[in-house]
């Protein structure tokens, strides 16, 4: 009998593939690297016996292996519930009730039940990939089908806008879990207990939510995990010592929360430990002193705390540590330079302390290091050599220190360099002419230095040059680098230094904030400055800028911030300015324009009309390298105003909150348009030293946000409108030194308003602000005063003195004269009859 071959498929096909092959004994599966055994039947009997063991391998399964219907129903319902709120919804699309076995579904993983042996025929549900579904918001609740599929080892949920508590409930269904995941999405109110008993649980991840309340000590119940991830979130309170119970922790992630008070000292207790994260916290007091203990440790982040103390000698044991992060606390003493003899040591961040370096000390470092961060650390002098020599960095912040000298060329020969700060020192000199060289620039700051000369051609080269700050230098020349159009520049910042000729705009289309204050540009705008189409930000303030101000400027419709102030403008305000429907703050003071103020301007102005949503004024910079990610903020500076009389910088944690209007120390005339009254949004309006005339609109009472209201210095006339006292926001009311009459109102803020320098010079006010009383007013209708009221005034005293004696006298006289004179003890039941006076109050009306 020839040998027969049977060739059978690898156990990864899916069922219906192995049901069909048993049907089909004689499909060889060929083109595969699989190379099965050989059977080889010798006679009939044996045969039989073969085909009944592969009846039995392969076509039970086909049977029975799909997924119980209970979960398949349950799996359907999810979806429902999903579709029920967006109809649109289509990332479930094989779910579907036609499709008998759900083990075949995306997302979707079967095995065998946790609770029976290898050789189980059924199928269960265990592992659902559910992350990145949706981005609309979306109740908890939804979640409910979920928790009836008890078999679930894993759950993932993350990134899907979920809002809501936890179903606590719900999840104490799901006693196998051994993965779970509910990062980035919604989450609010405190963690439940019920998580802490999910006893199998290895990996716990509830990052980026907002969780509040404390972190509970049964956490420490969870003695079978491995990861912890409860970062950016709202929690607060102390850490539980329980934590040190997690004794299998490897990766332990708590920053960005709320926490205070020490870290306790339990941690120690976790010998695993690879990664630890408590950084941006309250965190206090010391770092524990035998943390050099945890020996496995290659991340240790406790930055933007208020630890205290020195570095712990303890941590020279860290021979592993390959990123360490101590910056923004209160540490105090000397840099240690054993730092730099980790080997494995990649980012060093100790920033922002009382930490000092020894300038003496020669660092001979045995890392390579990609981030380093020496910002606040007294460093002086040049910048040392071994820095220069890091060619493999990132990043490099020595901001904030005593540095001098020249820039070494050599720290722009890095090809990876990405970020680099060096802001805040004393370096002088021209910059160097090869700063184009480092062509991975992201951010650029040499802020608040003395360099001097050009700005390098050069550095026109970095085309992945996002934010660069060059302000408060000394440097000059009326050429800027030209620099690609398609460059994605977003910040640049060259104000306070000594640039001339006319205002630059050689600048890609990207730029966002242009801040070319506080030179010596002049002659007229550019017409091609609305090329910079994507401006948010425009600060020219503080320069000799004349001409009109062209029509054209105001086609760059996404501004929101247009700083012209002292310069030498002329001519009327242009009507285009209502194009700008986005801007926030407009700055005309201090130039020399004419005629009104045009009516139609503030139609269109909706981002003075009716506040927008916050937006944020700061750059969130993320970076990946060593399998991790940098993540940094750069804040916007400051911009200053005159703000209440007095110039003030609105901070950018804050300039989104600000809505001003600034057309003062102009020529303006004619009368204040009513219009104005619509810009409900303002919080300062100042028309202050201009040649208005009229009476001032009532409609401004509409102004529901103003603090800050400067009329002063120009010919307005008639009273104040009373309706000034619905300004419930009002803090400044500036109008003097015009013609106005009548009386102050009173009422609300309006009795607040009581600087009498703040109406000088109007001759014809009155009213208690001032001290000076109006024409027709009367003291009230006379009160009485309480029986009980022992204030006795002097018309009493002055009644009972001479009313008195006279009466007595005139008494004693008629009776000797009638002669019924007959002296006689006095009586003792005599009684005072109580006189009621009346008091005069001195009141204005």
């Amino acid at each position: 009998m020839p040998t027969q071959h049977y060739y059978f498929p690898s156990l990864s096909f899916s069922h219906e593939i192995l049901c069909f092959i048993y049907i089909h004994p004689s499909i060889h599966f060929q083109g595969s690297n699989y190379k099965p055994p050989t059977m080889v039947m010798a006679n009939p009997s044996l045969l039989l016996q073969s085909i009944f063991i592969l009846f039995i391998i392969f076509l039970l399964p086909c049977l029975s292996w799909s997924c119980p219907e209970y979960q398949k129903q349950a799996l359907l319902h999810f979806k429902s519930s999903i579709l029920a709120i967006n109809s649109s919804f289509h990332n479930l699309d094989s779910w579907n009730s036609s499709s008998s076995n759900c083990c075949l579904w995306d997302k979707v993983t079967c095995g065998s039940p946790s609770n029976s042996n290898s050789a189980s025929t059924s199928s269960v549900v265990i592992e659902l990939h559910l992350f990145n579904l949706f981005t609309q918001l979306m109740p908890s609740n939804l979640l409910a089908p979920l928790f009836f599929i008890r078999s679930l080892r894993m759950l993932d949920i993350s990134q899907n806008s979920i809002n809501g508590q936890i179903p606590a409930l719900g999840f104490s269904n799901l006693s196998n879990l051994v993965h779970l995941d509910l990062s980035r999405n919604e989450f609010n109110g405190s963690i439940p207990p019920q998580l802490f008993q999910l006893r199998h649980l290895q990996y716990l991840d509830l990052g980026s939510n907002k969780f509040q309340g404390g972190l509970s000590p049964r956490v420490g119940s969870l003695q079978g995990l491995r990861m912890l991830n409860l970062s950016s979130n709202l929690l607060s309170g102390e850490l539980p010592e329980e934590i040190g119970n997690l004794t299998k922790l490897q990766q332990l992630s708590l920053g960005s929360n709320k926490f205070s008070n020490a870290i306790p000292s339990s941690i120690l207790y976790l010998g695993e430990l690879e990664e630890i994260d408590l950084s941006h916290n309250i965190l206090s007091m010391e770092i524990p002193t035998h943390i050099g203990n945890l020996s496995t440790l290659s991340s240790l982040s406790l930055g933007n705390n208020k630890l205290t103390g020195g570095i712990p000698t303890s941590m020279q044991k860290l021979n592993k540590l390959n990123s360490l992060d101590l910056e923004g606390n209160m540490l105090t003493g000397e840099i240690p330079f054993w730092l730099f003899d980790f080997k494995e040591l990649k980012e060093l961040y100790r920033g922002g302390n009382s930490l000092t370096w020894n300038n003496k000390m020669k660092v001979v470092p045995k890392c390579s290091l990609l981030v380093l961060s020496l910002r606040s650390c007294g460093l002086q002098g040049e910048i040392p050599e071994w820095i220069s020599n890091q060619t493999n960095l990132f990043v490099l912040d020595l901001s904030k220190n005593q540095l001098h000298g020249s820039l070494p060329t050599a720290l722009f020969r890095s090809s990876q360099l990405f970020i680099l700060s060096l802001s805040h020192n004393n370096f002088s000199g021209e910059l160097p002419k090869n700063i184009g060289d480092a062509k991975s620039l992201f951010i650029l700051m040499l802020d608040r230095n003395n360099f001097s000369g050009p700005i390098p051609q050069s550095i026109s080269q970095i085309s992945s040059l996002e934010l660069l700050d060059l302000s408060h230098n000394r440097l000059f020349g009326n050429i800027f680098p030209v620099v690609d159009p398609q460059v994605n520049l977003l910040y640049a910042d060259f104000s306070s230094n000594q640039f001339s000729g006319e205002v630059p705009t050689t600048f890609p289309l990207s730029i966002e904030i242009l801040a070319l204050e506080s030179n010596k540009f002049s002659g007229a705008l550019p017409s091609n400055l609305t090329k910079l189409r994507n401006l948010q930000r425009l600060e020219l303030q503080d320069n000799n800028i004349s001409g009109e101000l062209p029509n054209s400027l105001f086609q760059i419709s996404y501004l929101q911030v247009l700083n012209l102030r002292n310069n030498s403008f002329q001519g009327s305000i242009p009507k285009t300015l209502s194009n700008l429907q986005n801007l926030r703050i407009l700055d005309l003071s201090s130039n020399n324009l004419t005629g009104e103020i045009p009516i139609e301007f503030v139609n269109n102005l909706i981002g003075m009309i009716e506040a927008p949503p916050n937006q944020t004024s700061r750059f969130v910079v993320a970076i990946s390298f060593s399998s991790k990610f940098f993540i940094t903020e750069f804040e916007v500076k400051e911009l200053i105003v005159n703000w209440k009389k007095s110039k003030q910088g609105l901070s950018s944690h804050n300039i989104d909150m600000y809505f001003l209007l600034d057309l003062s120390n102009n020529q303006l005339s004619s009368e204040i348009p009513a219009s104005l009254g619509a810009l409900k949004a303002l919080k300062m309006l100042n028309l202050s030293y201009n040649k208005l005339s009229g009476k001032i609109p009532a409609r401004l009472s509409d102004l529901q946000n103003v603090e800050g209201l400067d009329l002063s210095h120009n010919k307005l006339s008639d009273p104040i409108p009373t309706a000034f006292t619905k300004l419930q926001q009002l803090t400044t009311l500036d109008v003097s030194n015009n013609k106005l009459t009548g009386r102050i109102p009173v009422g609300g803020q309006m009795n607040t308003m009581a600087y009498s320098n703040f109406y000088a010079n109007n001759s014809g006010l009155c009213g208690f602000q001032i001290c000076v009383p109006c024409p027709g007013d009367r003291p009230p209708a006379p009160k009485l005063q309480d029986h009980d009221n022992k204030e006795e005034p002097w018309i009493l005293l002055e009644a009972v003195g001479i009313g008195y004696p006279v009466g007595f006298l005139l008494t004693i006289g008629i009776i000797f004269l009638a002669g019924y004179f007959n002296p006689s003890p006095p009586s003792n039941s005599r009684h005072r009859r109580r006189h009621h006076s009346h008091r005069l109050i001195k009141q204005w009306i």
